[in-house]
């Protein structure tokens, strides 16, 4: 019986550590999004303000695949290099797991920003946006919606062009930009 008991045991104790995940940045925001140094804002559609009427197909197209956006960024100072360090270094790890794809990779080292994106070529469901600076900190911009492509991600750059953006949902990220 005691066998039994201690087999039972091990299995379990096996099946809960294997089922352990990957981090994710989905948990990342949700560890960080209260602590000190952290700003962490979520954004909707609605800070796009532009006439529909006067948009293409395709900036229609691009606009309705948008859900929204999650943003989360790290200042940092003087006295806290050490955390900075450690938060963006977190960061780049999970960029590396197996569910991100690496589009572009602008700079190295102290100052750099990436592109990667969450599903296949025509069909993602999320942009990730990390971008560093030693001297301001970082942030990273998780833009999410429902069967993106970059095509739409072209689009939507044009749509914010030509858009009245409605800065105050994004008051808290001013501090962070010298």
């Amino acid at each position: 019986m005691k066998g039994i008991t201690l087999l039972a045991a091990l299995l379990a104790y096996f099946l809960l550590t294997s089922c352990q995940k990957e981090p994710t940045l989905q948990k990342y925001f949700v560890e960080n999004s209260d602590k000190k140094d952290f700003i962490a804002l979520d954004i909707s559609p609605s800070i796009i303000n532009v006439d529909q009427t006067k948009l293409t197909s395709e900036q229609k197209t691009a606009l309705t695949s948008f859900d929204k956006m999650n943003i989360i960024a790290f200042k940092s100072n003087k006295n806290n290099q050490v955390e900075y360090s450690e938060e963006s270094q977190k960061v780049t790890q999970i960029l590396k797991g197996k569910e991100y794809n690496e589009l572009m990779k602008i700079g190295s080292g102290k100052d750099a920003a990436s592109v990667s994106f969450v599903g296949d070529e025509n069909h993602i469901n999320e942009f990730v946006l990390f971008a560093k600076k030693k001297d301001n900190g970082f942030a990273v911009v998780r833009i999410l919606g429902n069967d993106m492509n970059p095509n739409n991600i072209m689009n939507m750059l044009s749509i914010l062009k030509s858009s009245n953006i409605d800065m105050t949902q994004l008051s808290s990220l001013q501090g962070l930009i010298k």
